[in-house]
């Protein structure tokens, strides 16, 4: 071969390199890396046959990952084909020894590339296995290029290792030259760097996983119910986001999520109520209207039994001093009086217990009867007169909607303000940038009279509106709240259909939740069967099935 040849050798070599270069640097599937690495280095050499081996945590060792073989039909590897039923190699024996005998287990050892141009006549390594497969199957294993992959800190990442280069004319078996040693050198380090590189990256992920979810145990500590919100939500919002990508009309029509997006879309989810580390224990779980560390209404109950005892000591005084008197006949009256009264006031008890639980709704007439009782009259441990309910008692008894005052709620509300100012002081890569977006923007609604920020429905992305729906009907469905019932899939479905009407949640979206029967899937990995009803989707508010979509589309248009 001329020096001109050699130099168009090299130059298509080097030029294959850099487009497999560039094609190892963007991949970030690390078996697909593999696949790619394996194959690339077939191709650019030109070799018949090639193992990639990666080395263990504690480089003791090199398991197989991939083995192809061109001849012989043999594809093996987690990705490309059959599984490899190899054991490890072993790079050193139980007393440390080094396994000199083995080609790749001296390479990566030593982490030297081993030239071999025919391993029948090669002196100083065991070539007994090669031979044996060799007998087996019919091949000629001839020419061997070994290569450590060694990262830029040259840390061993594990070895390749090709067999059998081939003449680009003739096909021959040939040794691998000088120039293909370096061109597989080059290759080989190239390959280290991107497998460290997403070996560093899925490391960075999982730590920054790992901190999600420190924050969310955290809650959990605080809050189990809100812990567990906080790992629903992500799910449900997926769901919805899959059944959004099958889509083909309206706004989901162009609307896909390629693996990143994906990700970026469930760490938003899984962030979504971090705030909540701020939000008092006392108010994030507040089951009753007159719960604070605990419940008062025990106190209340307490103040009864006072009355209780206080109207019998009344009611005894005045018998001792009818009998003393002589006038027996007023007795029964002051018995019935007492029994009257005390009957009075355990039908109070048993009221104040219902106002106490949060409902719905809280009646004019409620709210009387509770200024009524309020007005009673006690002796108070330190022996003063006083009235029997303080103001705040009466402030929280009188709750309309829910156990939180309206300070509580704010409280509560606040915490999407401390999630969006936690999350915007990230640095995020570039795929976790809208991250802050998604996250704090469930409490928005489409008309704009959301919180924090008032954000209308055309200011939202379709990710953010789509969490908004996954919040409420998680919370809707929850079991676990101290403060509440799960509501069936019926019941959650209405207040979401009342909710689009009034403009709150995305309507096209609502709808997808509905036709595409999302709910149900959630639904039966989440719920309890008692939960899960027979849904009459003609019935829901509001709702707009997909052919109805299509139809108004379509007289629109005409």
């Amino acid at each position: 071969m001329g020096t001109s040849d050699y130099k168009i050798e090299s130059l298509e070599l080097i030029e294959k390199l850099n487009e497999i270069g560039i094609a190892l640097s963007v991949e970030k599937n690390t078996p697909k890396l593999l696949e790619m690495i394996l194959r690339g280095a077939k191709t650019i050499l030109n070799a018949d046959a090639g193992t990639l081996y990666l080395a263990t945590e504690d480089k003791k060792q090199l398991k197989f990952e991939i083995i192809m073989n061109d001849s012989l039909g043999i594809m093996m590897g987690t990705r490309v084909g059959e599984p490899i039923n190899f054991g490890p190699i072993s790079l050193y024996d139980e007393a440390g020894n080094p396994n000199n005998t083995m080609v790749v287990a001296h390479a990566a050892i030593y982490k030297q590339t081993i030239n071999i141009p025919d391993a029948y006549i090669a002196e100083g390594f065991d070539f007994a296995g090669t031979r044996a497969f060799d007998t087996r199957t019919g091949y000629r294993s001839q020419s061997f290029l070994t290569l450590p992959m060694l990262n830029h800190e040259g840390e061993l990442i594990g070895v390749l290792q090709l067999i059998n280069a081939r003449d680009p004319h003739s096909q021959t078996i040939v040794e691998f030259s000088q120039i293909a040693q370096r061109i597989g050198e080059s290759l080989a380090s190239q390959a280290a760097i991107a497998l460290t590189n997403n070996k560093l990256i899925g490391q960075f992920r999982e730590l920054f996983e790992s901190f999600i979810d420190l924050i969310s145990e955290a809650i959990d500590k605080k809050s189990p119910y809100n812990g567990a919100h906080c790992r629903r939500v992500p799910t449900l919002t997926m769901m919805i986001a899959d059944a959004a990508c099958k889509a083909n009309y309206g706004i989901f029509e162009d609307f896909q999520l390629d693996e990143e997006e994906r990700y970026e879309l469930k760490i938003a989810g899984l962030l979504h109520d971090c705030g909540k580390v701020t939000t008092p224990v006392h108010v994030i779980d507040k089951a009753t209207k007159l719960e604070t560390i605990f419940d008062r209404i025990h106190l209340v109950s307490t103040r009864f039994e006072v009355l209780k005892r206080d109207a019998e000591i009344s009611f005894l005084n005045q018998k001792i001093a009818a009998i003393e008197s002589g006038n027996l006949s007023i007795i029964p009256d002051l018995e019935a009086a007492l029994q009257q009264k005390l009957a009075q006031y355990a039908s109070d008890q048993a009221f104040l217990r219902i106002c106490n639980i949060g409902g719905e709704f809280m009646s004019d007439e409620y709210k009387e009867r509770l200024q009524q009782i309020a007005k009673y009259r006690w002796i108070d441990p330190q022996g003063v007169e006083t009235n029997f309910l303080t103001d705040n008692e009466v402030y929280n008894l009188n709750i309309s909607r829910g156990t939180l005052t309206a300070e509580e709620r704010k409280i509560i509300n606040d915490h999407i303000s401390v999630t969006i100012e936690m999350l915007e002081q990230l640095p995020y890569p570039r795929n976790l940038r809208r991250v802050p977006e998604y996250a704090g923007g469930h409490h928005e609604r489409m008309d704009g009279r959301g919180y924090p920020k008032g954000l209308k429905r055309d200011q939202m992305s379709l990710p953010a509106r789509m969490m908004g729906i996954a919040d409420i009907f998680e919370a809707l469905s929850a079991k676990d709240r101290p403060y509440k019932k799960g509501k069936t899939i019926t019941e959650c479905l209405h207040i979401l259909g009342k909710m689009k009407l009034d403009h709150h949640i995305d309507p096209d979206i609502f709808d997808l939740f509905v036709s595409e029967k999302v709910y149900q899937r959630y639904a039966d990995e989440y719920l309890d069967p008692d939960q899960i009803d027979n849904v009459d989707e003609s019935k829901i508010p509001g709702y707009v099935p997909p052919l109805l979509h299509h139809s108004n589309s379509h007289l629109s248009q005409n």
